[in-house]
Formats: C-alpha cells, structure tokens, sequence
C-alpha cells in the first residue's frame, strides 16, 4: 500500500465484524460513509497518471518540461502533508465531522478547477486542493471509524478503510481507460473526483459527531445517544464509562508530556525507549517510501510506455495490473500479517523487493541496449523540416539508435500496423518519444507485477502495524504524527524525482537505485526494528529501554555476558 495501513485483524473479529454489522447495520453506514475519505484518497493520488498522458498532449510545456511534470504529480502529495496538519487541528476543535465536510468542499473545488483548467498552473493549483482534502482524509476517516465502531470489530472496520484506499486507486486506472477515447479525455478524469465528495457530504450531514469528541466536549447527553447506535443498551452505561476513563488519560498524558509539538519532542527525547521507537517508527516509514512504490502508482502508464508500449490506452490497461495487485496485497497481508509477524514479514518483502528491482533493471538495460537504429534513409523520407535537428546537425549520427532520439528529446517512428502518431500515421508506424520498442517488454510488466505483489503484504501494510504498536501509550499519537509525516515526506521526494532520474540514469538505473535503497532498508530494519507480533507494550517497551540487539549483536552480549572460567 501507499499513504495509510490495513490494521492486523484476527480471523475472530471478523467473524465478529459480519455478526455485529448484520444486527447493526448502522455501524457499517457510518464506516461506509467515512471510508468515501479512503477511497478519495486513493483516487485523487492514483487518477493522475493516467491524465498525465493527455495533459502533455494538450500542453507542449508540460511535455516539455519534466519538473512541470513532476510538480504536478507531486503537489498533491506536498499540500497533503500540509492537509494532515489542518486536519489534525480540525478534528480536535472543530470535531471529526466537520473536518471531513472540509475536506469534502477541497476535493470538490480541486476537482472543478482541474477539469475546467486552462493552464498548466491552474491544474498544479486544483492538486493543492485535492492534496489538502487528502491529507485531512488520511487523519479524519480512520479516526471517525475507530470512534464510531464497536471496541470488538473497530480494527476490521478501519482495515477496510485501508482497503477503499488501494480500491479508489484501482478505480482511478479503470475511470483512465474508460475516458481515453472522449473528447475532453483528461479533464473528464480528474473531474469525474468531484461526485464522490458530493454524495459524501450529503450522506455526513444526516450521521451524528463520534461519541468521544462530544464527551470531550462536555456533550455527554448527546455522546450517550451516540453510543446507543452503536452498542446495545446493557451495554451503554459500561461504554461511557470506559470513555471516561479513556479521556481522563489521555488529559493526564497531555498534562505530563504537554499538549503542543515541541513539548511533547522534548518529553520524548528523555526517554531512550521512544528515542528507539521514534528510529524504528520513522524507518520503517521512509524506508517504505524510497522502494520505489509511489514511483510506480503515480507514473504506472509512464512506465509502461518506457517499457515499450507506445499506446496510451495499452500502457493504463497494462497498469490496471499495478493497481489490482496491489488491492489484493491488502487483502494478503491481513492473512499473513498476524501469522508470520511485522518484522519478518519486512524483511522477507524487501529481500524480494530488491530481486524484482533489479530483474526490472536488467531488462531495461538490456532494451535500452537493444534498441532499434536510425536509418537514414528512412529517415530522409519524412523530409528534412521533420527530422530531428540534433540528429541532423551531428556529424556522427550514424552509431544514433532509438534511446539516443529519446535522450536528445526527439522521438522514433516505428514500422507497425498500427495507425498512430504525427506523421507517422500516415506512414502506418508507431511514435515512440518516452521508450523504445522492445521485445521484453511483457517481462518487464511481469517483474513490475512481482514487485507489486511482494510489496503489497510486506512492506505496504507492516510499517503501520509497527508504528500502531512500538510506541508507549502516552506517546503514541506523537510517535504515530512523527511517522506519518516523515511517510508523506519520504512520498514528496520520491514522487518530485522519479521522472528527472529516469532522464539522468535512464530507467535502468533508476531501478538499479531503488533496489540499492531497498538493501540499505533492510539492514536498517534488521537492526532497528524489533518483532511487535503478540508482544505486549510493556515488553516492547522493556526490549527498546534496553536497546534491540539482533544477531549477532545479541550473540555478542551473551558471550560478554558469561562468567569467565
């Protein structure tokens, strides 16, 4: 997965989970209609890479220019770590509710304004919007879910939130080829994100406020009523209680570690133990990140072209593949993820991870190795004013082949039978001006599959387990802001420069990278991060207080450790 988690679920809460909601379906309506936030946010992160495409067709400066590229993606992603912030105020002074009828006006405005876009930069000012309601989404929905669910099926609603998130991703691919032959093509894809946030809206204003923030606010009559929607009616009086007890310590948290960020750093710094989770917490987050995954969920069908396949409607057919896979990732890991445990479960995945990225590597090396050479005399036929001045200008064009067309930001007409492209069209041939024509470019999209897959169950879920879990429970909402603000960081800087890498290092390279980044990422693991499965707080906390000490670190300490004969 990407931004968010699927949370480790027992087979028994979910049996539990179809029980209660069968008898209650109230309790579904209300995580249904929260999740809509999930499914946002996966469609608004996912929806521009297959726009892109036609948004460079549309404007010769974005396809022009790889930073304009890039600054589109990636606005989305940066307003968003902005986005979580407000939300996270919002939520607390204003309510839950309120903060995703915000974030519902954001997605809306966001929308309409890329839809009608006249320029480049007003499309980069819709994703300011659209990233901003996804930053308050990512905060508001689970939170709204976890406060509005029963305590015995609470983690399987939030995972479904999880869920929704990947399925608005795959939605956005499917929404992409839908509109690939309608006029208007991109601005129908980016517009089409506007009607979730409607019917969204429409359906909050009739759900109530989630019963801890009323009892917060001193509405405990209006709390209680909640909690009778929710919990049977022997069982209300017990709810609030516990409720009570809940915010009561969470107020004397507040008190001792304080209510502001940098109170709560500087508590958190003098203690070893959340030093040691903060490390592990914030690792495993960017390490998540600099695999590479955003890279290929926001330019799937870029990818997909630079593996050969020129058709923009193949490319986001092809990168249905990307998405599905990864949706069914969620729903692997919440089979494995409590059988085998977040710690090897990382491990396992980025071993994998490193093998998928560097097949992927090879294979594009050895195509752009492979790829087809100019001639010039077929080139001579398009007439001299269509040529590529720097291929005609060069003395020595003769050693040019395709990538070299490409590196020069020239293109390379292809004999095919298909009808498509520029002047090649009328020659019956493929335009080639983002990759190459290759005979492995099925490999290449089966390796992308396997890194998916691999990806998905490990590395996609476990890293929000852990930071669910690592933290002692007075800092475990600092801890769990940390982490996800350093995941949306990490995100930023992978989504503003995967396209400037594959121009530098070619796409070869660019996996080579990210395998190399995967490697460092499991030794840090290794070393940083300790096995949560099944242990308790006060054991984790014990095992971080003392310092994590994996083989052969721990193998060291014993033999210290013996007495001496």
């Amino acid at each position: 997965m990407v931004e968010g988690g699927v949370v480790a679920v027992s087979r028994t809460e979910f049996s539990e989970f179809f029980r209660t909601t069968w008898k209650t379906p109230h309790i579904l309506r209300l995580a249904l209609t929260a999740g809509i936030g999930g499914l946002l946010f996966g469609y608004d992160t996912g929806v521009i890479s297959g726009a892109m495409l036609y948004i460079r067709d549309d404007f010769r400066s974005v396809d022009k220019n790889t930073w304009l590229q890039e600054l589109i993606v990636s606005m989305a992603v940066g307003a968003a770590i902005f986005g979580a912030a407000i939300g996270a105020w919002m939520n607390d002074s204003l309510g839950r509710k309120k903060a995703i009828l915000a974030a519902d006006v954001l997605f809306f405005v966001g929308a309409v304004i890329m839809a009608v876009a006249p320029a480049p930069w007003v499309i980069v000012i819709g994703r300011i919007f659209v990233g901003l309601g996804v930053g308050m989404a990512s905060m508001t929905a689970p939170l709204y879910i976890s406060e509005s669910s029963p305590t015995r099926i609470r983690g399987a609603l939030i995972s479904m939130n999880g869920i929704l998130i990947t399925f608005g991703q795959f939605v956005s691919y499917c929404i992409n080829l839908a509109f690939t032959s309608v006029p208007g093509t991109w601005r129908w894809m980016l517009g089409v994100a506007g009607i979730p946030p409607v019917v969204q809206f429409i359906l909050m204003l009739s759900l109530p406020e989630t019963p801890r923030w009323l009892y917060k606010n001193n509405q405990i009559e209006k709390a209680t009523e909640g909690l009778k929607t929710i919990y049977p009616a022997d069982e209300v009086g017990e709810q609030l209680q516990l409720l009570k007890q809940s915010i009561e310590e969470e107020e004397a948290n507040e008190a001792a570690i304080g209510n502001n960020l940098i109170t709560k750093f500087r508590s958190a710094m003098q203690h070893p133990e959340v030093r040691r989770a903060l490390a592990a917490g914030v690792a495993v987050q960017v390490v998540q990140q600099f695999v590479g995954i955003n890279s290929v969920m926001y330019y799937a069908p870029t990818i997909m072209q630079l593996a050969g396949y020129a058709s923009k409607t193949v490319a986001m057919g092809l990168s249905l593949v990307t998405t599905g896979l990864n949706t069914l990732g969620s729903f692997i890991s919440l089979l494995v993820v409590d059988r085998f445990g977040r710690r090897r479960l990382m491990l396992v995945s980025l071993v994998l991870i490193v093998v998928g990225l560097l097949s992927l590597g090879v294979v594009f090396y050895v195509s752009s190795q492979n790829a087809p050479h100019i001639n010039s005399f077929e080139s001579t036929n398009f007439g001299n004013n269509t040529i590529c001045e720097k291929y005609t200008s060069n003395p020595d064009s003769s050693s040019w082949n395709c990538m070299g067309c490409l590196k020069q930001k020239c293109g390379f007409c292809a004999a095919s039978d298909e009808d498509v492209g520029k002047i090649c069209k009328n020659e019956h041939r493929v335009w080639y001006d983002k990759g190459c024509p290759s005979k492995l470019g099925l490999l290449a999209v089966i390796l992308l599959a396997f890194y998916i897959i691999v990806y998905s169950p490990g590395m996609g879920t476990a890293p929000w387990i852990v930071n669910a879990e690592i933290y002692p429970l007075r800092f475990r909402g600092f801890g769990g802001g940390v982490a996800a603000m350093s995941n949306w960081s990490a995100n930023l800087v992978v989504s503003m420069t995967f396209l400037t890498l594959t121009e530098n290092l070619g796409s070869w390279g660019t996996f080579i990278l990210y395998s190399g980044f995967s490697a460092i990422g499991f030794v840090i693991i290794y070393f940083l991060v300790p096995e949560t499965k099944g242990v308790s707080l006060e054991e984790i906390e014990k095992v971080l207080r003392k310092g994590f000490r994996p083989w052969p670190l721990k193998q060291i300490d014993d033999d210290d450790a013996k007495p001496a004969k």
